[in-house]
């Protein structure tokens, strides 16, 4: 199968993980990753977002354990709109998180438009920090929590 997913992925933390597990679980992934333009304008609150090329290096050494533990292929690709790549013709599945679902449900509306197959849609849920809260990367950057959601009062979010 081949799978694909999106994101900004900075930094990257334990609930991305979780994404990235199911994904190389189902096939070969394709990580759609905001392009410079693209990423802030995904944030819920304004931060600031490192540049795309060092994200990509990052991504791309959090992927590869993943695909050599399940003897898979990933790519990882650069987003410059919402729906991204999901929308080509050539992916089975989406793998999303709750608050991106209805981004999935509309990526399917745009597949059908095309007279391509509906994706089918994995939403893998949220991995809690140790207070009980989402892992997010923008508790991350606050400095809230670590990338694994242990609190960090003392520490600044990402080196």
């Amino acid at each position: 199968m081949d799978v694909a997913l999106g994101g900004t992925f900075d930094p990257v933390h334990d609930g991305h993980r979780a994404l990235f597990e199911r994904a190389f679980e189902l096939g070969d992934v394709t990580v759609g990753l905001t392009s410079d333009d693209l990423a802030p304008k995904t944030r819920n609150e304004d931060r600031n977002v490192r540049s795309f090329a060092k994200r990509k290096a990052d991504l791309e050494a959090e992927l590869r354990p993943f695909a050599e533990e399940k003897d898979r292929e990933f790519d990882v690709r650069k987003l410059t709109e919402p729906t991204g790549i999901a929308t080509e013709e050539k992916f089975d599945v989406l793998i999303v998180s709750p608050e991106t679902k209805h981004g999935g449900e509309r990526i399917n509306e745009i597949r059908e438009e095309r007279g391509f197959d509906s994706l089918e849609i994995v939403v893998v849920p949220h991995v809690e920090a140790e207070d009980g809260d989402i892992i997010s990367s923008t508790r991350i950057v606050r400095g809230e929590i670590d990338e694994h959601g242990n609190l960090t009062p003392a520490q600044s979010g990402r080196d």
